[in-house]
């Protein structure tokens, strides 16, 4: 992939590909074995719908599975399809997950399961290139394929709904066009994928907010030393502990600490850090695998020559993962919080209470806790299961919902939470080491700490510490590459 442009070939797409095309103009194009991929698929469903039944082409949709279209309807049958289906409601989706969900729906569609005419594949390229966005309502699916977002961006591309910026010359579409296009769970994916992203970024910038706080605290080198972990080695709990020992230059038998057990918010972090990494980790092979598969209903196979009805469009490995990793994220942040407590206590800092810097009764950082867990409240919220429901739609037929486009919602709500979370750490932690400056030598922390003390506030007095709290939030995502 060339700096700025990217190849789609329905096999190879990343997570990370779909979090930079959403951000950032980049030239988008069909590779030439995607294409004619695509074209195969559609003369082989032509071939074969003109000699049998295929749902959603011959025949109607949901329960109307058993009833034939009228062979002489031409495309009707498919507007008519595109048109009763583009009923969504609610906020128009953000333009930058409308882009990932257009990348999405691309690789999909290059992967040659849909039978969708060639042409749609040139027509999102070209929109993603030239930054034109449909009009897409948020509200409108149940995991079971985002019919309502693809109808609508279908009847864009085709001329009938309104572009929110730029605009593509019409696409002609036909019944065979309809439901190939609309098959697909790609904006729930979108929303997936750039959550997913936000979450990882904020687990990795979290490391350093712990270790910032790890050096006001005096904390205990015992809790991240590399024979500890050994005797336990989940993944990321061995990640977090060797992230921890990186950024504070730990080597070696580590030394005693100021007391001889630490805090959890310390102490346990690698084990409540470990299986959020681990989850973020394994959210991301799903999305992956998702985002380049060919999950149309009816799939067409190109090896087999054959036409397939099944149940791709069910996102019950989404939804899971989602709801797992914002379980664990949830976690993580109280410890963030439970740091947050100590860092504003006398006896594990030798500060001042509340960080304070003034006549007494001063309040120094005393909000900050009523922010964290105002954050906290909203994140304990988006942790709510939401595969515990499900739904019987279509008089009966489709009987089971994974509720996976939910789960993505929150886990942007989620992420949102967090950062807040961190910021409020992150801002007391910093002002503790200008209290009682540490010696940090050359170590990365380092680094993290005179960022933070360039963008904030260094007047220690009484006063509103919301433009710190938004400085610390753009710190965040530079931190993750710390």
């Amino acid at each position: 992939m060339a700096d700025l442009e990217l190849v789609v070939d329905g096999r190879t797409l990343r997570c990370a590909d779909v979090a930079r095309v959403a951000d950032e103009d980049l030239a988008v194009r069909v590779a030439p074995e995607a294409e004619k991929r695509a074209s195969d698929a559609w003369q082989l469903v032509t071939e074969l719908a003109a000699r049998r039944e295929i749902y959603g082409r011959t025949t109607g949709v949901g329960a109307n599975r058993d009833l034939t279209v009228d062979e002489d309807a031409g495309p009707e049958h498919g507007w008519r399809l595109l048109r009763s289906h583009a009923g969504g409601i609610g906020e128009p989706m953000p333009a930058r997950q409308v882009r990932a969900m257009l990348l999405i729906r691309l690789n999909q569609l290059a992967a040659g399961g849909s039978g969708a005419h060639p042409r749609l594949l040139d027509a999102l390229a070209t929109a993603l290139t030239t930054g034109a966005t449909p009009l897409v309502h948020r509200t409108g699916a149940i995991g079971t394929g985002d019919l309502t977002a693809l109808a609508e961006t279908a009847l864009t591309l085709a001329g009938e709904r309104p572009w929110v910026s730029g605009s593509l010359r019409p696409v002609t579409l036909d019944t065979s066009d309809a439901l190939a296009f609309m098959s697909s769970n790609a904006a729930t994916l979108a929303d997936a994928v750039l959550a997913t992203d936000a979450l990882d970024r904020l687990l990795r910038a979290s490391h350093v907010v712990a270790a910032l706080s790890y050096v006001v605290l005096g904390g205990s080198p015992e809790a991240y030393a590399t024979a500890v972990h050994e005797a336990r080695p989940h993944p990321g709990q061995v990640r977090c502990a060797a992230e921890m020992r990186r950024l504070l230059g730990m080597s070696g038998t580590p030394p005693r600490g100021r007391r001889i057990q630490d805090p959890y918010g310390l102490r346990a972090f690698p084990q409540v850090q470990g299986p959020a990494l681990d989850s973020v980790g394994y959210l991301t092979e799903v999305l992956t695998v998702e985002i380049n598969a060919a999950t149309e209903n009816p799939m067409v196979s190109l090896s087999a020559g054959d036409v397939f009805h099944h149940a791709h469009f069910h996102t019950a490995y989404v939804a899971v993962a989602l709801d797992q990793t914002r379980a664990t994220v949830h976690h993580v942040a109280e410890l963030s919080a439970s740091r947050l407590g100590d860092l504003v206590e006398p006896s594990f800092t030798g500060l001042p209470a509340f960080l304070a810097s003034g006549p007494p009764g001063s309040s120094g950082v005393m909000i900050l806790e009523y922010v964290t867990h105002d954050a906290l409240a909203t994140l304990r919220q988006a942790a709510l299961p939401v595969t515990l429901g499900t739904a019987v739609v279509s008089r009966g037929v489709e009987d089971h919902a994974s509720f996976a486009t939910q789960a993505a919602r929150a886990a942007g709500s989620a992420a949102d939470a967090y950062r807040q979370v961190l910021a409020c750490e992150l801002v007391a932690a910093v002002r503790a080491l200008r209290m009682r400056p540490a010696d940090l030598m050359d170590l990365p922390i380092r680094e993290a700490f005179e960022a933070a003390g360039a963008v904030l506030d260094p007047d220690l007095a009484d006063r509103p510490l919301s433009a710190d709290l938004e400085a610390a939030v753009g710190l965040l995502d530079d931190f993750a590459d710390l």
